[in-house]
């Protein structure tokens, strides 16, 4: 049981330690303006147009960190800050949420997969929730329950692990573009991709995290006796 606290102290340290340092990436590289002038907005519209996709929409939506890609309606959808500015970090954003829209229209397997999970997964999320909160204060009387629990939360657990490879794909086909096409210096091209390694890693602790979180519920149902 100790060893289960330790494990969630490690990695909510080290995830918070990612974010820290993501969050400072992106405020460093918000600084470098981009030579070409373009703006987040532009740059995903020109990466659609050379990968001849001419049917998704880039359009703007509020918050912060808020940029994804939606499949259902085929819209890149880039943050206020993304959308209008005209930086290295706007850049990387913007791309990698385009790389997803490629993933969709060339049918990647893993995007797929991950897509077929999503309404799957929404549903054993919010059984798991309630399982497992019951599961552990009757884990002597009534075991069955947080075993219920444990098995639909680790649907939610694959999913995490399923979402790395989509988001590291994506990341790569918008590095790729960036550099066969020419579009940034070597300056902005570096902070881009450092850039979008930060943020990958962020989806590495959530899915570390996740997986911990599975573990010590099974240590709980192990040791109920």
């Amino acid at each position: 049981m100790y060893l289960g606290y330790a494990l969630f102290g490690l990695i909510a340290l080290v995830g918070w330690l990612v974010q820290r340092q993501l969050k400072s990436k992106f405020k460093k590289y918000s600084l470098i303006r981009l030579q070409n002038g373009m703006s987040g907005k532009e740059i995903a519209e020109k990466m659609l147009y050379d990968h001849g996709i001419n049917d998704v929409k880039v359009i703007s939506v509020a918050g912060r960190l808020t940029d994804h890609y939606n499949p259902s309606d085929r819209t890149v959808n880039l943050s206020e800050a993304v959308y209008n500015e005209r930086n290295a970090a706007a850049a990387a954003v913007s791309a990698h949420e385009v790389g997803h829209a490629i993933q969709h229209a060339q049918a990647y397997s893993w995007l797929q997969f991950r897509s077929k999970m999503v309404p799957t997964v929404n549903i054993t999320g919010r059984v798991a929730q309630f399982a497992i909160m019951g599961g552990i204060f009757l884990v002597n009387s009534f075991p069955q329950l947080l075993l219920i629990g444990i098995i639909f939360f680790a649907f939610s657990v694959v999913f995490t692990f399923v979402t790395l490879p989509v988001e590291y794909d994506a990341s790569n086909r918008a590095l790729a573009w960036l550099d066969q096409k020419n579009m940034l210096t070597d300056t902005e091209y570096d902070g881009a991709k450092d850039a979008l390694k930060w943020a990958a890693r962020t989806y590495v602790v959530a899915a570390l995290g996740a997986l911990a979180t599975l573990m010590y519920y099974v240590l709980i149902y192990l040791g109920r006796r």
